[in-house]
């Protein structure tokens, strides 16, 4: 059936074009595209217009087409260590919401903590992407720095100058978990590392360090090389050989297996051991509930994807540092060391 603008709409069989929709709208052929590839140059009024004369008569932008004749293919790639962390699904969620606003597609990479895997991974999506944002990369400064000088590319949790980077800086928030256990009376801290590439884990290790020399504390470090909950399970034997009795993990990951492991020793947290986790993704559902150093996940994915676009819209290579302060969020993790030793 014909509309009244004798166009056929879903079911005529062929697909609507960009001029049916130009011509319905009353708008020229450019105003369409626009709408479709850069929304953020039309008023509303026109992008409501359009986008309704587009749904009516079943009209979907050729993304491929597009790409061909602008050399802009509105897809953006967005690299992760580890999909499954529950660090990272609230900066993909974050980055894909704001890409959508703007019609723009995130591809999503798991690396798995590989540096050779995520290198592949860029190698692959380079030429399908505009740009990228690699989150906690495992990439050496040389093959980061060399990707920039042809990829647009912004990084989240990781300092390299001349590129545009989002850094959370738990360094802050792991001070204060030091000074809070200084404060409950413990003498000793034991900090279980995260993977030995990380740059968020280098800062937590350094602030541990720092906060500990500043209180006469001392500290010890756990090597653990998996930010996983079997490998904080793992880590219980060596807390235990140490003596201590307060222990700040990489993240809340890490923090649950080493509860659980000491659950599995007949040992309490906080009556027998201190727990201390970090980025606050788990802390508050959790039993006991974690004290654990706040995270910025999801205003990370936004801002990155934001320093993105103004890098693809502007074509200059910025040298914007973004950072985000955290603090220690106290649950029912951390106690006093007065309680029966741990290992007994």
């Amino acid at each position: 059936m014909k509309d009244k603008r004798g166009k056929s709409g879903n079911g005529g069989g062929t697909r609507p074009t960009i001029s049916q929709v130009a011509e319905a709208a009353a708008v020229s052929r450019s105003t369409v595209s626009r709408v479709f590839s850069r929304p953020e140059s039309i008023s509303e009024p026109t992008i409501l217009r359009v986008r309704e004369v587009a749904a009516q008569l079943g009209y979907t932008p050729n993304h491929a087409a597009r790409a061909l004749s602008t050399g802009r293919h509105r897809n953006i790639a967005l690299i992760v260590p580890d999909v499954a962390n529950p660090f990272f699904p609230p900066i993909i969620a974050a980055a894909q919401e704001a890409a959508e606003t703007q019609d723009y597609c995130v591809f999503l990479g798991s690396s798995g903590e590989s540096a050779e895997r995520e290198l592949k991974l860029v190698e692959r999506l380079s030429g399908q992407v505009e740009g990228m944002i690699l989150v906690s990369s495992r990439l050496a400064d040389e093959q980061i720095l060399e990707l920039h000088a042809r990829q647009s590319l912004v990084l989240v949790n990781r300092d390299i100058e001349r590129i545009p980077r989002v850094l959370i800086d738990s360094a802050a928030g792991t001070l204060e978990a030091v000074a809070h256990l200084a404060q409950l009376g413990h003498r000793q801290v034991a900090y279980i590392s995260g993977p030995s590439g990380s740059w968020s884990n280098a800062q937590r290790q350094r602030a541990v360090r720092r906060g500990a020399a500043r209180h006469k504390m001392s500290m010890r470090t756990i090597a653990c090389q998996a930010a996983s909950f079997e490998a904080g399970r793992e880590c219980v034997e060596a807390i235990l050989t140490m003596g201590t009795r307060a222990v700040i993990a990489f993240d809340d990951l890490v923090a649950q297996g080493v509860i659980a492991g000491l659950a599995g020793r007949k040992l309490s947290v906080p009556q027998d051991m201190s727990v201390i986790g970090c980025d606050d993704v788990l802390g508050a559902a959790t039993i006991p509930p974690l004290t654990t150093v706040s995270n910025c996940s999801v205003d990370a994915g936004s801002v990155s994807y934001r320093l993105l676009m103004d890098k693809l819209e502007s074509h200059v290579q910025s040298d914007v540092r973004y950072v985000m302060s955290t603090h220690l969020v106290v649950r029912d993790t951390t106690d006093s060391p007065s309680g029966r030793a741990a290992g007994k």
